[in-house]
């Protein structure tokens, strides 16, 4: 992600300014190595089930908390009038265990709850919370992508259970990869099948091409499950660290299949389960309690 991303997108959509000034922040820290001290092992994967799923996460709550504030709060003074109540929100009020969870299982039920108990508007809320785990997830990648399948074949991301962002057509051979825009992955698929409901009827199969950028963007439709993906055709993947911005970059493509009926699912690819807790402290580690 360079500074000049960031510009174009906020010429072209000055409305977002308050919205990429958040999402830079989360890049930024997507960058820092020191989240992946919190990643746990993972030596097997199953060919259907990502390496987060069911895992027990001993976090560094310390660390957690500070990012959380500071999130919220660099979103609070965005200028984006909706977000100026999250700064009211102070650490000592919200679980940052269970906060982290929610958002690390893409859980936004219990999301939605909290905002409540917080007595705060929840759209504001999950939007930016959702976005508390991305670098956690990255760290995750980073430290697994040498363990990922080769014969992964899911819909839903190999690492966090996600769906996919967009999907990539890439170089002269015209591989498929799918991309995740919660944690950066990707993962080769095939071209006939809709990721989200694996349907591969090709006469249930749809190609969207919008006029100006002939077949270079396209969005990729099926019509059992009312689904759709964005493809973009390219020589190279994107780095992970802009998913986010060539997600945002290309929304015209989502306005396009919502006005046709299509939709992007609701909630994760893969229910993860997975559970977080403290990073025991110096007093635990060596008397076997707290001090």
């Amino acid at each position: 992600m360079t500074a000049s991303d960031l510009d174009s997108l906020a010429r072209e959509y000055p409305d977002w300014q308050p919205w990429l000034v958040v999402v830079e922040a989360v890049m930024r820290e997507a960058a820092d190595s020191s989240w992946e001290r919190s990643v746990p092992e993972s030596e097997f994967q199953a060919t259907d089930v990502p390496h987060l799923a069911g895992v027990t996460i001993t976090a560094d709550l310390g660390k957690i908390r500070g990012w959380q504030q500071y999130l919220l709060q660099t979103a609070a003074r965005s200028g984006a009038p909706k977000f100026s109540p999250l700064n009211a929100l102070q650490k000592e009020g919200i679980n940052s265990a269970a906060l982290f969870e929610a958002a690390v299982c893409e859980n936004s039920p219990v999301l939605q709850q909290m905002a409540e108990d917080l007595g705060i508007d929840p759209d504001p809320f999950l939007a930016v919370t959702a976005l508390i785990a991305v670098p956690f997830l990255h760290a995750c990648n980073r430290r697994w992508q040498p363990l990922r399948l080769a014969a992964w074949r899911a819909g839903y991301c190999p690492t966090c259970g996600g769906w996919p962002a967009f999907a990539e057509t890439r170089g002269i051979e015209r591989s498929r990869y799918l991309r995740c825009g919660r944690c950066g992955a990707e993962w080769q698929a095939h071209a006939l099948l809709c990721s989200f409901c694996a349907n591969s009827d090709h006469k249930e199969l749809g190609l969207l091409l919008p006029e100006k950028f002939g077949s270079a963007r396209a969005i990729d439709t099926c019509n059992r499950c009312r689904g759709y993906l964005k493809t973009f055709t390219k020589l190279q993947g994107s780095a992970a660290t802009k998913i986010m911005l060539d997600d945002l970059a290309n929304v015209d493509l989502d306005i396009a299949a919502l006005e046709q009926g299509f939709k992007r699912p609701v909630g994760p690819g893969y229910a993860l389960n997975s559970k977080v807790v403290a990073k025991p402290g110096l007093g635990e580690r060596i008397f076997g309690r707290s001090v």
